[in-house]
């Protein structure tokens, strides 16, 4: 069987190596020539899979998507051909909250503006929304939730309106697929309007797809909004950025709000019992046998972190700012974008810092948020 696969894919050795022979391609320029003889095709965001792409394979069995959102896959063609498809929905979640959450205290620190006593609009309560939600919630924050879709499906949870939720949020913090026509499209959702419309001293954070906020408009409004602070790691143009958008932005990443090691880990994981399941043979590898161990084996805490204290354990697990400094310089050289998250292989999540500490302290709210190793 030939497993062709996004060479930007980790932990595809040890999964499917005993499945069959592994090609890896560039996901961003492959070509019909190269999918021909594939009977497994394994891709990211990067890669649309549609009827150009496959026309030349007549025996393709699978195809997976190491990837939350479809829109780069035409299923209707897939269904139509039979193939079998997979993606990895959750799989990035709790990395993507967590760099919301870490860009939070971030911006305020740096502006002297702490976040408790803040309130957060989440836009999107799907995985990557509910996994910010839920750092949030952990620290005590309050968090407003929009999103049409869920309350219409009958949702417990509470959602207010978009313009509610701009009106009270301190800070938005995008997390919605793109969706480019319909009643609920997210394309350029937030526009010049809506951008202008923003509370004073707002922050807009941009975790999801690029083209939700349209990147020109907010170039023009910045220019005229100084208060307004940004975080974005996803980018109109992807992998081609506005120079002047970045110039603007607080905190710039190329794309990488979901690169965990954790979070890569879990979605090739995923795609490899999916296909497992399709072939119906066993899935007898394990997700947490691919994991290096973390550099400290635990950490000991004295006292109950402050919002300072917790951001230095923040930045103990993965530093948001060596991401932010690497992209503005070496973003914009030939391949930059892609070359960063092609060797993006530091970040961790909160789990991989196992806690203790030398005297009785109410630590629920640590363990909460991710942190391991954390017992009363």
């Amino acid at each position: 069987m030939k497993i062709l696969v996004d060479e930007n894919m980790p932990y595809v050795e040890p999964l499917f190596g005993d499945l069959g022979t592994i090609i890896p391609v560039n996901g961003r320029r492959l070509t019909p020539e190269q999918v021909r003889d594939a009977d497994v095709l394994l891709v990211r965001s990067v890669t649309q899979v549609n009827a150009a792409l496959l026309a030349d394979n007549a025996r393709l069995k699978f195809v997976g998507s190491a990837t939350i959102g479809t829109d780069h896959v035409d299923l209707a063609y897939l269904a139509e051909r039979n193939i079998a498809f997979a993606n990895a929905p959750g799989c990035n979640a709790i990395a993507v909250g967590e760099f919301a959450f870490m860009a939070m205290l971030e911006l305020a620190q740096r502006y002297h503006s702490p976040l408790k006593g803040k309130v957060v609009g989440i836009v999107g309560a799907g995985n990557t929304g509910s996994a910010t939600a839920k750092c949030l919630e952990a620290y005590g924050v309050t968090v407003l939730l929009n999103d049409p879709l869920k309350a219409a499906a009958g949702d417990s949870r509470t959602f207010v309106s978009l313009d509610t939720l701009m009106q009270q949020a301190d800070i938005i913090c995008l997390h919605v697929p793109i969706t480019r026509t319909g009643e609920h499209k997210t394309l350029h959702l937030f526009d010049e309007s809506r951008l202008m419309a923003l509370k004073p001293n707002s922050w807009l954070i941009n975790c999801c797809r690029g083209d939700v906020i349209d990147n020109k408009a907010l170039i023009k409004v910045k220019s005229q909004r100084e208060d307004l602070k940004l975080v974005l790691d996803v980018w109109e143009g992807e992998p081609h950025p506005l120079p002047e958008l970045v110039d603007v932005v607080d905190l710039a990443t190329p794309h990488i709000a979901g690169y965990s090691l954790e979070g890569k880990a879990r979605g090739t994981f995923m795609l490899y019992q999916a296909l497992c399941q399709h072939l119906n043979i066993t899935a007898n590898k394990s997700l947490s046998a691919l994991l290096p161990a973390f550099n400290v084996k635990a950490m000991t805490l004295r006292t109950m972190p402050d919002e300072h204290a917790l951001l230095q354990l923040a930045r103990f697990v993965y530093d948001l700012r060596d991401d932010d400094r690497a992209f503005r310089n070496c973003g914009f050289m030939a391949n930059g974008f892609d070359n960063m998250r092609k060797n993006h292989r530091h970040r961790r999540e909160f789990s991989a810092l196992a806690l203790a500490y030398d005297s009785p302290l109410e630590v629920d709210w640590l363990s909460n948020l991710g942190f391991s190793g954390v017992d009363q």
